[in-house]
């Protein structure tokens, strides 16, 4: 099974018992390191995730895991937070990144520039208005090629 079609299954797995126990899924990756595989589950919720929460989700993953067996090849299962600077993958999640510091790169220079650090004062109408220092930049929503929260000193 393709890359994208592990973290599909693995989703629609995973979906149903995030949503009873208040969890969010931010991400999963399928990668290759070495010689090992290792697919990764990046979950959060209101408040932040501990070590219990990643033991009950990792043992709920295994299960589902072994029952419907997605993936052909041996794996490491790694369940954990996104952490402090974590991703925002979806429109959704940069919404609510909204007041909060982040960084953004583009796929493409805006005004010269392809890297923007600072706080996010807004996202309306497929455009993120960061402000880093006494300047403010608007970003086209469709030109991100990535953003994460920040922890800027």
């Amino acid at each position: 099974m393709s890359t994208p079609k592990i973290k599909s299954a693995v989703e629609e797995m995973a979906q149903p018992y995030f949503d009873e126990h208040g969890f969010e899924l931010v991400d999963v990756e399928y990668v290759k390191e070495g010689s090992n595989w290792f697919l990764r589950v990046f979950v959060d919720k209101d408040g932040g995730i501990d070590l219990d929460d990643c033991s009950m989700i990792s043992e709920y993953l295994s299960q589902k895991l072994d029952e419907n067996d997605p993936v052909s090849t041996a794996y490491f299962l790694e369940v954990s937070s996104p952490g402090a600077e974590r991703p925002l993958k979806k429109a959704e999640d940069v919404t609510k990144a909204v007041g909060k510091n982040v960084f953004v790169t583009t796929y493409e220079p805006i005004n010269g520039l392809k890297e923007f650090e600072g706080r996010l004062l807004s996202f309306e109408d497929g455009e993120l208005t960061v402000q880093s220092g006494q300047k403010k930049h608007a970003i086209p929503y469709e030109k991100v090629a990535g953003a994460r929260l920040a922890i800027i000193f």
